[in-house]
């Protein structure tokens, strides 16, 4: 009983502080795509796999440059956003009324093709949808400014996260594996953030080319929106889907745009994200489906949309920490997929 009180209390006070939990799960993410994209970098420059001592540029310069090379890919992402995708949004903001009307008539055209009486409280308000987003974006807007305050000082003292490790004092816990826990999850997190990162951009920029081929409006505003729901698993895919497809139905004067839209849209998804995505970020988190979707519903429940955004890397760090003590061990293996878990690390 007392543990179920616990646990209770930790959901409260998770929900209770999402305004400052959140902007620091951004921050880390930003900081963890960033050190994640310079060692990709890092492993393409010279003298990576040679030997250090007949290289004569100082790795020191190759790491600030991978840092430079990283930081310029993000900062030319969010320019590519400002000046071409924003815009676009607002573009389609202010054409959601005459969408309403569009979406009205479809619904009036479908509903009395099956001879029933049209229920208007079963057709989505997009003006209020459109104005709830803009809110949670507005909100999001805000936080930025903690977001790269949090993310300036976690690179002014990432070179001492090891020292504080080693120093740090943890009850009925050695340093080897504490470093074992913290390493895994960092090697991890960064495979999976840089790997999800590439699948999304991927299916973006192919998603951009095709609806732009097809003639479908604002195919950088569908795109950028595949980009970013991408990250959310099975729902996030359905969702960036689902609105081009059903905005090519509403504006569309005949079926050949929205069934171009469709098949292309999931032929995609089929390709980027039942094919690739489950081989190169799956395999290597051995996490099952059932725990990746309750983990998105529970985080959903608590956080929003953020929650659902980070789902999966929370999920990650209980499977890897739970999998290194025996009292836990139970846990990583139903969050598994097949129930093979990493092996316990010696305390000493």
């Amino acid at each position: 009983m007392n543990k179920f009180i616990t646990f209770m209390v930790l959901i409260l006070c998770l929900w209770i502080g999402r305004s400052l939990f959140v902007p620091i799960l951004f921050a880390a993410f930003l900081w963890y795509l960033l050190n994640a994209i310079a060692t990709y970098y890092r492993k393409i420059m010279p003298c990576y796999k040679s030997d250090k001592k007949s290289c004569d540029t100082p790795a020191k310069v190759y790491t600030w440059l991978a840092n430079i090379l990283s930081f310029a890919t993000i900062g030319g992402i969010i320019f590519l956003f400002a000046t071409q995708v924003k815009p676009m949004f607002w573009e389609l903001y202010n054409a959601t009324p005459v969408l309403q009307q569009k979406l009205l008539a479809f619904g009036e055209f479908i509903f009395s093709k099956l001879g029933i009486s049209m229920d208007l409280n079963l057709i989505p308000n997009l003006p209020q949808i459109a104005a709830y987003v803009a809110s949670s974006l507005a909100g999001v807007a805000a936080s930025t400014g903690m977001v790269l305050i949090y993310l300036i000082f976690m690179f002014i003292e990432q070179s001492s996260f090891g020292k504080k490790i080693d120093s740090l004092v943890v009850p009925q816990m050695k340093t080897k594996k504490l470093r074992y826990i913290l390493n895994s999850i960092d090697e991890h997190m960064k495979k999976y953030l840089f790997t999800k990162t590439f699948i999304s951009a991927a299916t973006g920029v192919t998603a951009y080319i095709l609806l732009k081929i097809i003639g479908l409006e604002f195919a950088s505003v569908w795109a950028f929106m595949i980009f970013i729901l991408n990250y959310i698993p099975t729902l996030g895919s359905i969702l960036a889907c689902a609105m081009p497809i059903a905005y090519a139905f509403i504006s569309g004067d005949t079926w050949h745009l929205p069934l171009f839209t469709a098949v292309s849209l999931i032929g995609i998804e089929i390709i980027f994200g039942n094919i690739l995505d489950p081989k190169l970020t799956g395999k290597s988190l051995n996490i099952s489906t059932l725990a990746i979707l309750i983990n998105l519903v529970f985080w959903g429940m608590i956080w929003g949309i953020a929650g659902m955004f980070f789902s999966v890397p929370i999920l990650a760090t209980i499977y890897i920490t739970t999998a290194q003590f025996s009292s836990t061990r139970w846990i990583a293996v139903l969050l598994s997929a097949d129930g093979n878990i990493p092996d316990e690390t010696a305390n000493d």
